[in-house]
């Protein structure tokens, strides 16, 4: 029998994922992104499973749905919703038939006109006027800068243009398309109530409750993929009819999750529903004309997780999907994906020996020696920075009265993140950031403007309540550390700060081997602190900022933080992913909050303004992204195998564990020496190039009487015989200059 739920509700999100819901109408603002995205955790996409999955549908369950699916019954709710729809449609046609209908005219993106009738006129039309090939690789319409649907008429002259699915807004329209397949697919085999389809940086999801002790099973791919092909070949065209909350309480009756959606989110009196085929869901649109433009598409994945990302709430099962406008482009991916799966930061660091959890401390990462090595290093990197930069290196402590973060306002934003309990009747909390404490640092006594700009840097540990099921590598963990620091400067410093802000970014990035990318964020339309005309000045001094600095920046409205506008940095890796490491935010809510003052050169006391910034950012994540950036073969400053000595005979292992200490002393902790018996030569080289060992340093009697070593690299590069102080000499340069590519330098 198919598993069947008569009263559930679907709606789930990650907590701190950032949730683009094209399943909300635009009055759901503390929901919806404008800009169509989902951040994920990097490397989900490459597991076939995530690990919270639990397989719990087994057995008779699974043969049923299989042996069913070529006669499925649909759940009662799919007529129940498709009367209300056919009613309210005809009605709505109706009332479109009396629209008046009237000469417009549309501009196109070149500034040609097209003239056209309201009402009547669709951008669909208009694409075909343009040429039919035009038109088919069109996915979604932008009409006075909204997105717009291509059967959808025009009411009036306007302004419009075409997205293909090339284009960031283009690809989301159509993978959110893609999620609406997925979810009637999924009503079909499970029977479950839907919510959330959105579009993510990789694809789509749709999350379902299913009735209790269900979920879902790789074994059930195929039946999906069989039920998707078909939904596709039907070419089912996406329909849009906006209705009253009223209605959609009737329609969504059997689902109390939607009513919570309508309730909670909805603030107007109508919102929109989009249908195709049986499915009809609570939509914002657009979507592509039709389910036969979707010309590839794979289900990928699955997971379990929790209503509102909560885990005392209902358990929601996730499916996510891919899928392409060509089928080239899907093999394309799944060979990217195949090559991200060799890449993963959690198997280069379980075989490399860098890391590893426990669930004894789930989401706190255990770093070997090796692993501790790169992690100091980095530490070492920033601080010798931060000394050509004036930052002071401060120490803070870890756990805060709860009254440190109500007054800095993260109690009230993000308390259900922090790690809290109580000792002797009072509230304390471990910190998840180092503002509040450095706002104690700079009010601890009285400030001169001499001072300014004051630059705290802190590397201290940090704790955040990440649910488990978010829990992923190194890129998303509980315990952590930043390369943290505050400016706290006047406000006629900030744009010169922000300008050395930027330039940090462009020295430690450059020696990484990461481009980036800027973006500023400006104050979101709602849940933000402080007046509008504060906003304005500081969104301002940031742009100056920006332009100055001669790198090509882009605006990204209403994505600042509640407290200030921010720079966000996005770098891309060999794979040309993305990821935000980097922050530079703005912030003149916490001096207000603390009463931050110093002395003007007037003798007056003035505010400061706060600037957060972090280059590398998290460390375990940046250790993640490089990890993967070089597929373990490691630069030699950062390496956790720098150089192997292998002596060619037992005879000379004295002497190979002596060259090892001589590299060792220099400062060389990554050197290790293989005395195995039990291996020949060739094998013990082999091994060390496999282990990605920078040099292999070979050595026998002519090495010993010459007090040199025979050198070759893991790419088996030859260098020959060197002496072992010139060869010290070399390492010692290419480490201090951080070179990129050391094993190939031809000055050995």
């Amino acid at each position: 029998m198919l598993l069947r739920s008569s009263r559930c509700g679907i709606i789930t999100v990650a907590r701190r994922y950032v949730v683009d819901s094209h399943c909300l109408t635009a009055n759901y603002p503390s929901i919806y992104h404008a800009k169509y995205r989902s951040t994920l955790a990097m490397g989900d996409v490459i597991n076939e499973v995530n690990t919270a999955v639990q397989e719990m549908a087994v057995g008779d369950k699974k043969s049923s749905v299989k042996s069913q699916l070529d006669g499925l019954t649909l759940p009662a709710y799919i007529e129940h919703r498709l009367t209300l729809w056919n009613k309210w449609k005809s009605e709505a046609d109706e009332q479109l038939k009396n629209k008046p209908r009237e000469p417009i005219e549309i501009r196109l993106k070149d500034g040609a006109i097209v003239q056209g009738e309201s009402y009547s006129t669709s951008p669909w039309i208009v694409a075909k006027g343009i040429s039919q090939s035009f038109a088919d690789s069109t996915v979604i319409a932008r009409v006075n800068g909204e997105l717009w649907d291509l059967e959808r008429t025009l009411e009036s002259s306007c302004n419009i243009e075409f997205l293909n699915f090339n284009d960031s807004d283009g690809k989301a329209v159509y993978w959110h398309s893609s999620a609406h397949v997925l979810g009637e697919a999924m009503e079909k085999l499970y029977g479950g109530c839907l919510c959330y389809g959105p579009p993510i940086n990789d694809g789509f999801y749709y999350d379902m409750q299913l009735s209790e002790g269900a979920s879902v099973s790789q074994s059930n791919y195929p039946d999906l993929e069989k039920l998707i092909k078909s939904i596709i070949k039907d070419k089912q065209p996406f329909e849009r009819l906006e209705v009253s909350k009223e209605q959609l309480h009737e329609m969504f009756n059997y689902n109390i999750f939607k009513q919570r959606i309508l309730n909670e989110k909805v603030t107007t009196e109508s919102t929109t529903i989009y249908r195709c085929g049986p499915l009809i869901d609570l939509c914002r649109g657009p979507h592509v004309r039709h389910t036969g433009r979707i010309k590839a598409m794979s289900v990928i994945k699955n997971s379990s997780t929790y209503w509102e990302g909560n885990s005392k709430a209902e358990s929601l099962q996730r499916i996510y999907g891919i899928s392409f406008p060509d089928v080239k482009l899907m093999k394309e991916w799944k060979e990217f994906q195949l090559e991200a799966a060799r890449r993963d930061h959690r198997k280069i660091g379980r075989e490399q020996e860098l890391f590893f959890f426990h669930e004894l401390s789930a989401g706190s990462a255990f770093f070997l020696p090796r692993g501790a090595h790169i992690y100091k290093e980095l530490m070492k990197f920033i601080r010798e920075e931060y000394r050509k930069r004036g930052f002071e290196e401060v120490i803070t402590p870890n756990v805060y009265n709860t009254r440190l973060w109500k007054q800095s306002g993260h109690w009230q934003h993000y308390k259900e993140n922090m790690f809290s309990f109580d000792v002797e009747s009072e509230s304390y909390a471990l910190k998840p950031m180092n503002c509040p404490g450095h706002c104690l640092m700079f009010d601890h006594r009285l400030r001169s403007y001499r001072e300014l700009p004051l630059r705290l840097a802190d590397f201290g540990v940090l704790h955040r309540n990440e649910l488990s099921g978010a829990l992923t590598g190194l890129i998303r963990v509980r315990r952590f550390q930043q390369d943290d620091a505050h400016i706290f400067c006047a406000p006629e410093q900030v744009s010169d700060e922000i300008l050395g802000c930027i330039d940090f970014l462009d020295s430690v990035y450059g020696v990484l081997g990461f481009d980036f990318e800027l973006q500023l964020s400006t104050r979101p339309t709602e849940k933000f602190m402080g007046e509008i005309s504060q906003w304005d000045t500081a969104e301002a001094q940031l742009k100056e900022a920006l332009d100055a600095s001669g790198r090509r920046w882009t605006l990204n409205p209403g994505d600042g933080a509640f407290y200030g506008p921010k720079i966000d940095i996005t770098i891309l890796d060999a794979l040309k992913r993305p990821h935000q490491c980097a922050t530079i935010q703005l912030d003149f809510q916490l001096p207000i909050r603390f009463n931050l003052k110093f002395m003007d050169s007037n003798q007056e006391e003035s505010r400061p303004v706060m600037i957060h910034r972090a280059v590398l950012g998290t460390l375990e994540r940046i250790i993640a992204v490089i990890t993967e950036n070089y597929a373990g073969k490691w630069p030699l400053w950062l390496s956790p195998r720098q150089a192997i000595t292998i002596p060619v005979d037992p005879k000379f292992n004295d002497y190979a564990m002596k060259v090892r200490e001589q590299f060792f002393n220099a400062g060389f902790d990554m050197v290790e020496t293989d005395v195995d018996a039990g291996a020949t030569l060739n094998k013990k080289i082999r091994n060390a190039q496999l282990a990605q060992f920078n040099f292999i340093l070979v050595v026998g009697e002519r090495e010993m009487l010459n007090g040199s070593v025979n050198v070759r690299t893991r790419d088996n590069v030859v260098h020959g015989e060197k002496s072992i102080t010139k060869l010290i000499e070399r390492f010692i340069y290419l480490r201090d200059t951080r070179a990129k590519v050391a094993e190939s330098d031809k000055d050995f």
